[in-house]
């Protein structure tokens, strides 16, 4: 049976990459963004990686030179060496591996997890990111859902970790967005067919792209949906529209009691 997506989800907006704003020495990602949601009580978002040996690192992006104080791919060095790399904009702490991040959230709030395509193809995963953070996560106490654009990744983790809930991340799919992907993959994913088959218990869709009669149907059936990403109190307004709960940034999303 596919595991529900945690109450929690849906009751409690979520920081995306955390409570992040450099301007406040709060990089995405970073310690100081996640320590920040939890003191406002907001549920968090975070992005991983994988380092080169093998290890779940909480960062966003494939190469370190937007975020960090490095350059060149994430997956080109150990868990040390990017423990070493400073964040930029935040106070020289390095990048956080998932153990770690999730001794600080400590199952206090939701943690919303996604796992970056290790290819950036939308393709077969070799399981080697899927596997660290089931590692991760084992013995750990609290609301968590995992979640993944490559709906390969999330069957994985269907395998892995069959009783943890997991979901789609989805998107209109603009090619011209998409660079990196053929038209016609492009035009497969935006259809969501792969909800079933991941075992999935949500999506986290694309906000301005959810009035959507596939992204309407799935909720109309009862799936959860979230969505990426509100960065204004007027956006919010139009999401809740057409979803159950939002993913947040650059602003304060309203918490209710």
């Amino acid at each position: 049976m596919t595991p529900s997506l945690p109450a929690a989800f849906l009751t409690v907006p979520l920081a995306h990459r955390a409570l992040h704003d450099v301007a406040d020495g709060r990089p995405e990602n970073s310690r100081a963004a996640i320590r920040a949601a939890l003191s406002a009580g907001y549920g968090i978002e975070i992005d991983l990686q994988l380092s080169k040996d093998g290890c779940a690192m909480v960062f966003h992006d494939y190469d370190l030179d937007r975020l960090a104080a490095g350059a060149g791919p994430v997956r080109a060095l150990t868990r040390a060496a990017l423990g070493s790399v400073p964040l930029k904009g935040g106070d020289g702490e390095g990048i956080p591996d998932l153990a770690e991040v999730l001794d600080l959230v400590a199952g206090r709030v939701p943690l919303l997890i996604e796992l970056k395509d290790p290819q950036g193809e939308m393709g077969i995963t070799d399981g080697v990111l899927e596997r660290a953070t089931v590692e991760a996560l084992q013995g750990y106490e609290g609301p968590v859902a995992l979640m993944s654009f490559n709906p390969n990744t999330v069957t994985e983790l269907a395998r892995l970790a069959p009783d943890t809930a997991r979901g789609i991340t989805t998107s209109a799919y603009d090619p011209a967005e998409w660079p990196e992907l053929p038209k016609a993959v492009c035009d497969d994913l935006r259809a969501i067919p792969d909800f079933d088959r991941s075992g999935s218990s949500f999506i986290s869709h694309e906000a301005g792209d959810l009035a959507r009669p596939r992204v309407q149907a799935l909720r109309s059936a009862g799936v959860p949906v979230l969505c990426w990403t509100v960065r204004s109190a007027a956006e919010e307004t139009a999401a809740r529209a057409f979803a159950d709960n939002v993913t947040f940034e650059r602003y304060l999303s309203p918490l209710t009691s």
